[in-house]
């Protein structure tokens, strides 16, 4: 049996685990119902991967299945465009103009 004094932590951590987010899109589409724990954890993958340098699209996402490999259940390539997507609609990180393009923190390299 569970301890009374822990049934309020259970239940705030299955709180956090469902509390959900909905994401934008940079052309207005319509965004998508993530829980917002794994919208923490990837948006933190995306601006540690692109914090001092420049990644293709590829390289962003090679770079999200190295860090997150063992930390994060689903799928990473849907999860990954979900929140990189959300992150430029809110204009925190950018495309570049360059082919490939590129990702970049937003301001960063001007």
């Amino acid at each position: 049996m569970i301890g009374a004094a822990l049934l309020p932590i259970l239940k705030k951590e299955k709180q956090m685990a469902e509390e959900k987010i909905l994401t934008k899109h940079p052309l207005g589409k319509s965004g998508k119902n993530i829980t917002k724990q794994n919208y923490e954890t990837l948006k933190k993958a995306i601006l540690s991967a692109l914090r001092n340098k420049e990644l293709s699209h590829t390289e962003l996402f090679n770079q999200l299945n190295k860090s997150l490999k063992s930390k994060f259940s689903g799928n990473m390539s849907w999860y990954g465009e979900t929140v990189k997507l959300d992150l430029e609609a809110r204009k925190i990180i950018e495309r570049t103009s360059s082919k490939p393009q590129k990702y970049r923190l937003k301001g960063v390299g001007r």
